[in-house]
């Protein structure tokens, strides 16, 4: 599949969103619709979840109490009031709001799991969700508060807020009461959930899964960047090639470190200064030499992380599920964000690697005794100036941060609801964290950017092996050129910092390379 700004049109029926179409969807605003088949689906269970209640069978959460109130019996005439109060308790969330994308995505999975037909919600609250993504009322949904197990309670609940008129929403960027965004854009809000529904709003890994799901499709992003990076230090550095060769990766086996060295090939082709310095050295530092060995890693630990969130983005997360088939009504633990916690704390830990990484290539490019000829700091007069010297200490410092964030979140657990939920995930954190961690990266990338460019003008200045490097790190250059500078002397340095900064995440960059090198991988 393209990329996911391309998609326009995403289809739920619970079963077929993927990775692309989530990011179109919560990021570029593709339309959202519902098929034919997830609407009889919901159908069916939600005929199921009014026998229920009319019979007054016990079936947790439709006529009982919620967590250590399960064993307090709800009549029928009082299951529409108890699905409104959940939601009404729940939204205890606090923090700075989610990005709306990340809003946008959470609406966008709980819509598809309640698509599949086994949570007994009526159809007209999903159509509701699917409607308010179409018109671009988001609820304010704070960042913090949620356990990952029984779901993503407090932050869906604000979610669920603005479904009933209340809470607050952002309507044409403006922060609304919940009741004016949604008469801006023409919808009328439900009255009140009815039996089952507040369940079928709050319990589910969605707010998790939102949050993790954009950071891996970014880290993804990310890991190419940095084989686009690493080569163009690489050569700045005059880094032997034979650690690159294809068989000595064959033969460890690894795909992502195979891809990784195949990469640095293309990028590196046709590059003078490393035709002329090879046999320099017998071997270069780790932090030039294991560039496969560690973005292979990389790339290998995110299709792990990515095939997990390819089931979850069509899971069904919340409990108790009904079956209209033989009217079973079974409670478990779908809710429970441990699936996606491992993986989300996994995430973080290979992003804090690429970051890890790309911080010791940095250092070798501005210390003298470990560049390979480059002047102290990549200065043209050093001691009056400075050089590039505190740029090594900013990416160092983002570095030593990651090593922190990147403890897992996921070996914690607190017990909640007098202990009924007594082991839980901490999946959202996991997934929060790592978002930090790949903000880190991702300015640490562009450190080691702006530093290469800077020491591949000094290595041309210095002629030791030519001035010629890759066609493809031509192009990348003189884009970075268009914004920053050669540094000659000290100048005020944080605008060319934050320019690279910028052009690395606008995703150009990529866009120049997959360009030039289509076999880019």
């Amino acid at each position: 599949m393209g990329h996911p700004k391309d998609i326009k049109t995403v289809a739920l029926d619970g079963h077929s969103l993927t990775l692309e179409s989530f990011v179109a969807a919560a990021r570029y605003g593709a339309a959202v619709e519902l098929t034919e088949e997830a609407r009889e689906a919901m159908a069916r269970s939600r005929a199921l979840a009014e026998k229920i209640a009319g019979e007054n069978r016990v079936a947790y959460g439709i006529t009982t109490g919620f967590g250590d109130f399960a064993t307090v019996a709800v009549p029928e005439e009082m299951s529409s009031r108890l699905s409104t109060n959940l939601i009404l308790s729940h939204c205890t969330a606090t923090g700075e709001p989610y990005a709306e994308e990340v809003v946008r995505g959470m609406m966008l999975l709980r819509a598809n799991a309640l698509c599949v037909g086994v949570s007994g919600v009526r159809p007209i609250l999903v159509e509701l969700l699917v409607e308010m993504l179409n018109r671009g009322v988001i609820p304010v949904v704070p960042q913090k508060g949620s356990l990952g197990a029984s779901g993503d309670l407090a932050p869906l609940s604000h979610m669920g807020l603005v479904l009933l008129g209340r809470g607050e929403a952002v309507y044409q960027g403006e922060v609304l009461p919940g009741a004016e965004a949604m008469k801006r854009a023409g919808l009328t809000p439900l009255e009140t959930l009815v039996s089952k529904e507040g369940l079928g709003v709050t319990n589910g890994t969605c707010a998790m899964t939102s949050v993790g799901a954009l950071n891996l499709y970014d880290t993804i992003q990310a890991a190419k960047l940095a084989d686009l990076v690493a080569s163009m230090s690489l050569t700045a550095l005059t880094g032997q090639l034979d650690a690159f060769q294809e068989r000595m990766h064959t033969v460890r086996g690894q795909i992502g470190q195979i891809q990784v060295a195949k990469n640095i090939r293309l990028l590196t082709e046709g590059c003078e200064i490393l035709r002329n310095c090879q046999h320099a050295r017998v071997q270069d530092a780790y932090a030039l030499r294991c560039i496969p060995q560690v973005h292979g890693a990389v790339r290998d630990t995110l299709e792990f992380v990515k095939a997990k969130v390819d089931i979850e983005l069509n899971a069904v997360t919340d409990n108790p599920l009904l079956f209209p088939e033989d009217e079973a009504v079974i409670s478990g633990g779908n809710f429970h964000g441990e699936p996606m916690a491992l993986p989300f704390d996994f995430l973080g830990i290979a992003c804090a690697e690429l970051a890890s990484i790309s911080e010791r290539r940095t250092e070798r490019m501005v210390n003298a005794a470990l560049s390979n000829g480059l002047t102290p700091f990549l200065t043209t007069e050093g001691g009056v100036n400075s050089g590039f010297m505190i740029v090594q200490y900013s990416a160092a410092s983002m570095v030593s941060e990651n090593k922190v964030l990147a403890h897992p979140a996921s070996v914690d657990s607190i017990p909640s609801s007098a202990n009924q939920e007594d082991f839980v995930s901490m999946g959202t954190t996991a997934a929060r964290k790592a978002g930090t961690i790949l903000q880190n990266t991702l300015s640490v990338l562009a450190l080691e950017l702006l530093t290469a460019c800077q020491a591949v003008d000094i290595r041309r200045r210095v002629n030791s092996h030519g001035t010629g490097i890759s066609p493809v790190h031509e192009a990348l250059y003189q884009r970075v050129r268009q914004d920053v500078a050669f540094y000659d002397v000290d100048r005020e340095i944080w605008p060319d910092v934050r320019a690279v900064e910028k052009l690395v995440r606008s995703g150009e960059l990529l866009e120049i390379a997959e360009e030039k090198v289509p076999a880019l991988a």
